[in-house]
């Protein structure tokens, strides 16, 4: 596999996840919780609804992040 192909799907990964995580935050955040119990982990955040603001946050900054990648990649 090329460097330039690996750059190419490490950008696109990013952005495919960056959008989803703005655009459902919550369901991101359930995944979380979901993936956690088998090693016997309860996590559960104080404010939802701040939790959520800041995953939708964490996702915009994840979709920037890949498209600024991308167009460099695309660009060099």
């Amino acid at each position: 596999i090329c460097e330039f192909c690996v750059r190419l799907m490490i950008a696109v990964i990013a952005i495919v996840f960056g959008s989803l995580i703005a655009w459902k935050p919550k369901k991101a955040i359930d995944i979380q919780i979901v993936l956690y119990r088998p090693f016997n982990w309860k996590i559960e955040p104080i404010s939802m609804e701040k939790e959520i603001r800041n995953t939708r946050i964490m996702g915009l900054a994840v979709l920037v992040l890949g498209i600024l990648s991308l167009g460099y990649i695309l660009l060099k």
